[in-house]
């Protein structure tokens, strides 16, 4: 069955997806708990021919739309929790409470609300169901595991056989790209104390001073990282935080804190880093006659697109917008998307749309989670018609 044209329709509600976006923008929440984004997206949602449930662990809302005509099910997904930075765009609808969209989480909440409506005016020509994913916690708290637990993927009556998802970036407006396989990578947590005896700092002698050893496995972890991984395999490592406290100038600490993220591309490379880092650090910190505690923590896996339905998301969008406004990126992006949990479970495909404002100079541009990052939302017309326009043509095949 043809496809319908999308972007005529999403034209027409272009501007209360705006609204939307605008008024979440300004009003941005935290983490699981979103009752105020939740309650706006309900009344978005008011009057469609949808299933509506809520989470019960978290402020989710999945709904559930039916069409006329027998096939399978599809899941869309969009995430709404922002990050705890202060906005410093100078936007009209800035947030002023401390915290920002600064991942256009607003974009991809306002943007699934136009595919819900966009499929609801088709309802008669689409077959089978789709279930619209407003997910809470993607930023650290694995809020798409928690949906998962609480029943999302059997929220039609039978399992989707096909998940996607939109993720908005800098780059030239308008533009989309994915790739098959690995988009984007795992993401862990490193957690370090390196434990010594403090004393006077005139007196290093009378001391065991963790300072030194901290400093040598900073660098040590940077060159186990270089040199224990095939370059077409990366992982990245970045020591974020390093800590004596507040103590004195004058006192050699007890203690010094390390925590790192740690990216991965490949279960292998996980392995890799589960059983060398410990190695490393415990050997620089004996080396100094000290101990270390380490922790290493793995939140979310590498997100794998399903070679199949990456290869027709990239015929459908091509046919929707014309091959110049799609691309295949040439390699996986570092940053983590805990869409990785639902495409362990069901195949799919993570899409990026550039949103960059015209005029931007792309190479001095801001990106995701800083402060003075800018969406442009009149994408949102075409984002809306996007997934209404992958998932349309999914459950006609």
């Amino acid at each position: 069955m043809h496809t319908p044209d999308f972007t005529a329709d999403a034209a027409a509600i272009l501007p209360d997806l705006v609204a939307l976006r605008r008024a979440l923008h300004a009003d941005p929440e935290l983490g699981l708990d979103l009752p105020r984004t939740q309650q706006r997206v309900l009344d978005a949602l008011e009057g469609l021919p949808l299933e509506i449930t809520t989470g019960t662990a978290t402020t989710s809302i999945v709904a559930v739309l039916r069409g006329a005509l027998p096939g399978p099910a599809v899941l869309l997904r969009g995430d709404m929790d922002a990050l705890p930075i202060d906005e410093a765009t100078g936007l009209d609808y800035a947030a002023t409470n401390g915290s920002m969209h600064a991942c256009g989480h607003d974009l991809h909440t306002a943007g699934l609300v136009g595919a819900a409506k966009l499929l609801s005016a088709r309802r008669d020509e689409l077959h089978g169901s789709v279930v619209f994913m407003f997910q809470p916690g993607e930023e650290g708290h694995g809020g798409a595991k928690v949906m998962i637990d609480e029943g999302l993927l059997d929220a039609a009556g039978e399992r989707p056989v096909a998940a996607y998802a939109i993720h908005v970036a800098p780059g030239p407006r308008g533009t989309f790209a994915t790739r098959t396989g690995a988009v984007a990578a795992g993401s862990n947590q490193l957690f370090i104390t390196v434990n010594g005896r403090g004393g006077h700092g005139s007196q290093p002698h009378q001391t065991l001073d963790p300072v030194p050893a901290a400093a040598e496995i900073v660098l040590a972890l940077q060159s186990f990282v270089t040199r224990s991984f095939d370059a077409f395999d990366p992982v990245v490592l970045s020591v974020t935080r390093l800590s004596t406290g507040d103590g004195a100038v004058n006192v050699i600490p007890e203690k010094v804190e390390i925590a790192a993220t740690v990216r991965n591309m490949s279960p292998a490379s996980l392995a890799i880093l589960q059983t060398g880092l410990p190695r490393v650090v415990d050997g620089v910190a004996s080396a100094h006659g000290l101990t270390a505690d380490i922790r290493f923590e793995t939140m979310y896996p590498v997100t794998v697109n399903d070679v199949a339905e990456t290869e027709a998301t990239l015929a459908e969008l091509r046919r929707t917008f014309g091959e110049r406004r799609v691309m295949v990126m040439p390699s996986p992006m570092m940053g983590s998307e805990d869409f990785a949990f639902v495409l362990a479970d069901v195949p799919g495909t993570f899409i990026a749309l550039m949103t960059s404002p015209e005029g931007t100079d792309l190479s001095t541009v801001e990106w995701n989670h800083s402060p003075r990052v800018v969406f442009d939302d009149s994408v949102l017309g075409d984002q809306a018609a996007a997934l209404a326009s992958v998932a349309f043509a999914r459950t006609s095949r």
